[in-house]
């Protein structure tokens, strides 16, 4: 039994104002060719399809795109909704398909107490994918499991999206996800380790958790700046008779890169090291001058048209603000300070150094202009 892993698609996603659709479009064309090469049974979904609880209409239009190709492709396809997406909406049509006798799309969005059983069958004999959406983390029990009835001699798969932990392991989280105080969504992975292999969505970096068969597949595409180091990818999973298991990532390659630059505004934006990557990638730019640069933000957009964020670090971004704190002036003393005064040390606290020649001049007319 071959079947593909993904989870959080997120589609609708903005990232810093720009639309992750094409994107999303892109890597789904590529998840259609690898249905096409690697011929997968199934293909399993493991929540947070949509980016919000009411995706907006491209959004759906996208997914019905994606859904309707992998309704092509003769595989069974199963996903669940995860904590971004509304249970009632995923879960529309979901009566109707399971009464269907050629029904291929099985849609678990709102969960109604039992865990959903999906048989699939190979050579070896039956396969049984248990579908469990996204549940408040404080209603989760192993009753779920107990109730279902679970024969973990047959080969189990189970398709959850939670934050699942292990003692000892420290799983990477991202920026895009929503992580609550003190670890309060964490569920120990102890209560799902029986099954053969167990598909999670909600952490955007692929990764295991412990043993190779709990992980996360990971987000297709990259979602925040805290992963754009990580290589995106969907898992092709495999399981043959009880108790062998491979797994093989294929990669996902995105229509544009998100990536960092760091360094002076002159030499980013020169054209031997511009040429050195592809310059419509989603970027975030640090610059490095200790000089105040007038639109800064300007003079990299036009270059780098797709800059996400932009920020600085000098000499001035780094100073050691309780020292700033510490040599504070009192009330009286700062009552004794003329208006040019009171504005140099502004200028100090908030830049870390004292104004330049022509800064001070510039702020001496406009200060004569007031006195006049």
């Amino acid at each position: 039994m071959k079947f593909l892993h993904l989870s959080d698609l997120h589609i609708g996603k903005i990232v810093n104002g720009f639309s992750m659709l094409e994107e999303q479009r892109h890597v789904f064309s590529q998840i259609i060719n690898y249905i096409k090469t690697e011929c997968p049974d199934a293909v399993v979904i493991a929540g947070d399809v949509y980016d919000r609880a009411v995706p907006g209409v491209e959004a759906v239009r996208v997914f019905d795109d994606f859904l309707t190709e992998l309704a092509k492709s003769n595989v069974a396809v199963m996903l669940i909704s995860g904590n971004h997406d509304s249970p009632e909406r995923l879960n529309y049509a979901s009566r109707l398909l399971s009464d269907l006798s050629d029904n291929r799309i099985f849609l678990c969005g709102a969960f109604d107490g039992t865990v959903k059983k999906v048989v699939l069958s190979d050579n070896y004999g039956e396969v049984n994918f248990w579908l469990l959406p996204f549940i408040r983390p404080d209603n989760f029990t192993t009753d779920f499991f107990e109730s279902a009835g679970i024969d973990y001699n047959s080969r189990n798969v189970l398709v959850s999206h939670q934050f699942y932990v292990k003692s000892g392991v420290t799983l990477e989280r991202s920026e895009s996800e929503l992580n609550p105080v003190g670890g309060l969504d964490a569920i120990d992975c102890a209560l799902i380790e029986k099954f053969d292999y167990v598909a999670l969505g909600h952490l955007h970096g692929p990764q295991k958790i412990g043993s190779e068969h709990i992980r996360y597949s990971g987000s297709p595409v990259k979602y925040s700046f805290s992963e754009w180091r990580q290589k995106k990818s969907v898992a092709l999973v495999e399981l043959n008779n009880k108790g062998s298991l491979n797994i093989k990532d294929l990669p996902l390659n995105p229509l544009h890169d998100m990536r960092e630059i760091k360094g002076e505004l002159e030499e980013l934006i020169k054209d031997d090291f511009v040429l050195l990557s592809d310059k419509e990638d989603y970027i975030r730019v640090i610059l490095t001058d200790e000089e105040e640069i007038i639109d800064p933000m300007g003079k990299i957009r036009s270059v780098y048209p797709n800059v996400m964020s932009l920020d600085f670090e000098n000499s001035r971004t780094n100073i050691d603000i309780s020292e700033i704190t510490s040599n504070a002036k009192q009330p009286e003393e700062i009552a004794q300070l003329s208006p040019y005064e009171l504005f140099g040390e502004f200028f100090l606290d908030i830049n870390g150094s004292v104004m330049s020649g022509g800064q001070a001049e510039i702020i001496g007319d406009i200060l004569s202009t007031f006195k006049n």
